[in-house]
């Protein structure tokens, strides 16, 4: 039988998975629950932590879970909110299809005084009820039943839908509340609620319908015009983010998660948004993160509308903007003007917003980060800082990216330079990351069916000599006579101290000179040959002219041949970001392969100071 490629290899079945030679040590995995732990309960999809009492909520299909994560071999606790058997066989008979027809619970939110609002789809028929904390229990009617009300606008139809908490139209990522810091907030203006997206473009005349991310703003107190935006937002502003490599022209176009952080602890002024990009017009995987400061965001807020002009259908400079600013949140002034609320605000101003919610300029980034062959899924932001907290220049940060395939990626950046850290495999490559909490120094990640709780902060969590030379910005020193990684530093970094820290830990063969290793193969084996990556630059191999590999990540599948016995050479780039001047090459491991009779087994191999190991991957005739 021939293979798709066209080739007449023999078709194979796996006896082991593909294991990744990552930065990894057992004590990194802190603890796991997978489908045995939560006995078929699955689609696990919103996470909503107690931070006080650490239980986690888990919306997941016909059921809420509580876990407690101090202790995660204590058996989680388990509320059935499923659809009646005649709802669900009424849902199938509209034409959709039996597993869609479920409740699954998209929405968990704090209420207070001990209660949480969840949300399910209940069968595309949008429902909401009342968790009590203390009981753990669903509120309930006269009739013994679930109180309920209708969960249209606040919960998805579909079980896929994007969505966030106030509405599931268009394609929402995330929505965020800041709220105003007292002693920053002399005016006393309203708070802010602020909603990232995707969604079709209408500003550009195209073939194509062009999706672009926005960043949109609506005021806490908003509650509707008296009659024109009616029940509408008269606040709404939305604009769009740009998320560019400047010098290739590169864009993201295509926004996944947003991550909300703090660069300075209490300080509402000093809120950025991490967010997690991939591109429309690749076909290939890709992703990137970009960040953009709430100071930048709010300039473009302030700035000038676009106007989109009736009788051509193209964005032109908008006409004189009305007095008070459309899309202004309600301050001290405003108030002593008679303007309580957005019920007195003038017809039009009203008009004006309605007709002009578009701003005229971008919110621009360029890239921390561009990885292609990979696709991450959820995104976490911790920093640290080695001099004064206070010095935000002396900051590190590490991106915790989750990806589809069940692995959680460490990043450290610093500056211009980004570092692979760490890449942890925790599911199986059919388990998405789906959410990432971080609490207490450990993240909790989460897939459709299962949790992992890992190891977020401390240099203990860089198993190798050469990890922790890489995460020197975070204050991380090598100590050889223990053998680990620990805290030993207080002051900032030089750039050059990396690379010093990084040829202490040349043993032998050296960072960039492996020993040459000779693998003994079969034909028909499927050998990976691992190549640990020195930054989010990519790496490329060298090898005998055939067709029989695959790059996973940095590492290459070899499909053995006679044409494929010889010489396997990684090449990684050294640095900074993609897109900026060359960088140096390291030569970061050397095979070769040569024929022996029909066998399987692996070759244990030493590079930069770690185990490596060869994977055999048996095929079946």
């Amino acid at each position: 039988m021939d293979n798709p490629d066209g080739s007449n290899l023999p078709l194979c079945s796996w006896t082991n998975a593909v294991l990744y030679p990552v930065l990894l040590s057992l004590a990194d995995l802190d603890a796991m629950l997978g489908p045995q732990q939560f006995r078929g309960v699955a689609n696990f999809s919103t996470f909503l932590l107690d931070r006080s009492s650490g239980v986690l909520f888990l919306g997941a299909r016909d059921a809420i879970l509580a876990v407690d994560t101090n202790n995660l071999t204590k058996p989680p606790r388990t509320i059935v909110w499923d659809v009646p058997e005649e709802k669900r066989k009424s849902c199938v008979a509209k034409g959709k299809t039996e597993g869609d027809c479920n409740n699954y619970l998209r929405l968990l939110e704090f209420l207070g005084n001990g209660w949480i609002y969840v949300c399910g789809t209940y069968a595309f028929d949008p429902q909401c009820a009342f968790l009590n904390m203390s009981s753990f229990s669903l509120e309930r009617g006269e009739d013994g039943g679930v109180r309920m009300e209708t969960g249209k606008g606040k919960c998805p139809f579909e079980p896929s839908q994007h969505y966030t908490a106030v509405m599931a139209d268009p394609e929402f990522v995330s929505s965020v509340f800041i709220q105003q810091d007292e002693d920053n907030n002399p005016q006393g203006e309203d708070n802010k609620i602020y909603f990232f997206f995707t969604e079709v473009a209408k500003e550009y005349d195209l073939y194509t319908k062009v999706k672009v991310p926005r960043v949109a703003r609506v005021c806490k107190s908003d509650v509707g015009g008296m009659k024109t935006l009616q029940r509408r937002w008269t606040t709404f502003l939305k604009a769009q983010l740009v998320c560019e490599d400047r010098a290739s022209g590169q864009r993201y176009n295509i926004l996944t998660d947003v991550y909300t952080k703090q660069h300075t602890s209490g300080d509402p002024s000093s809120t950025h948004f991490y967010g997690l990009f991939t591109s429309q017009w690749e076909h290939e995987e890709l992703s990137a993160v970009c960040v953009y400061s709430l100071a930048d965001i709010s300039k473009v807020m302030d700035g000038p509308f676009k106007e989109l002009k009736k009788t051509c259908e193209n964005w032109i400079n908008p006409e004189p903007v009305p007095t008070p600013r459309p899309g202004q949140c309600l301050n001290s002034a405003l108030r002593a003007e008679g303007f309580e609320s957005s019920l007195k605000l003038p017809d039009k101003v009203l008009t004006f917003m309605r007709d002009h919610p578009l701003m005229e300029n971008n919110v621009i980034a360029a890239p921390l980060l561009v990885r292609r062959g990979i696709t991450y899924t959820k995104v976490a932001v911790t920093r640290t800082t080695t001099g004064s907290d206070d010095d935000q220049r002396n900051a590190a940060t590490v991106l915790h990216l989750g990806t589809d395939r069940g692995e959680l990626h460490r990043v450290l950046v610093v500056g211009h330079i980004t570092t692979l850290l760490q890449e942890i495999p925790l599911f199986s490559a059919q388990e998405p990351v789906n959410n990432i909490l971080l609490h207490k120094g450990q993240a909790l990640v989460g897939s459709p069916l299962s949790l992992a709780r890992v190891g977020a902060e401390g240099c203990s969590l860089y198993p190798s000599c050469e990890v922790c030379a890489r995460a020197r910005p975070l204050g991380c020193v090598w100590r050889a006579k223990e053998g680990a990684c620990g805290p030993g530093m207080t002051e900032p970094i030089q750039g050059q101290e990396v690379e010093d820290a990084l040829k202490l830990c040349d043993s032998g063969e050296g960072r960039c000179s492996p020993v040459l290793r000779e693998l003994r193969v079969s034909v028909g084996l499927h050998v990976l040959l691992p190549c640990v990556q020195v930054s989010t630059r990519p790496c490329t191999w060298e090898h005998p002219p055939h067709r029989h590999t695959r790059q996973h990540h940095s590492d290459l599948e070899v499909t053995v041949t006679e044409e494929s016995l010889g010489t396997y050479t990684c090449l990684c780039q050294e640095g900074g970001p993609e897109g900026k001047e060359e960088s140096p090459v390291c030569r970061r491991a050397s095979y070769h392969l040569t024929l022996e009779g029909p066998s399987a087994g692996g070759a244990m191999a030493m590079a930069g100071g770690r185990h490596l190991l060869a994977i055999y991957m048996l095929c079946f005739m």
